[in-house]
């Protein structure tokens, strides 16, 4: 009986464990999308659709690029990105799954 009993612990034990890892195999990897910043003025804030996503420090202007986490959804996406003077643009329809980069440029006023 206390074998049964450490039998069925045992197999329910690799049964939990199997489990857990085809739900994580079947779960969309995680994002990655670089933001290159050519602009005049250091980004301080991008949000994709209503998402933030963390920067950890501004991101230059210049030529200063950075790698961020996206939040989890579809392919095509809005990036918001406000910038240090206080403006902020929409860069409208980026496919995340096609491209992996997006080039913050400056635009004229």
């Amino acid at each position: 009986m206390y074998a049964a009993r450490i039998a069925f612990l045992a197999l329910s034990a690799v049964a939990s464990l199997s489990l857990a890892r085809a739900a994580e195999a079947n779960r969309e990897p995680t994002r990655m999308f670089t933001l290159l910043n050519t602009s005049d003025h250091s980004v301080t804030a991008v949000a994709v659709g209503n998402t933030d996503v963390a920067l950890g420090e501004p991101l230059q202007g210049g030529t200063a690029a950075a790698t961020v986490r996206l939040p989890e959804g579809g392919c095509v996406r809005d990036f918001r990105v406000t910038f240090a003077d206080g403006t902020s643009r929409t860069y409208a329809g980026i496919d995340v799954c096609r491209f992996h980069r997006l080039r913050l440029g400056s635009w004229p006023r």
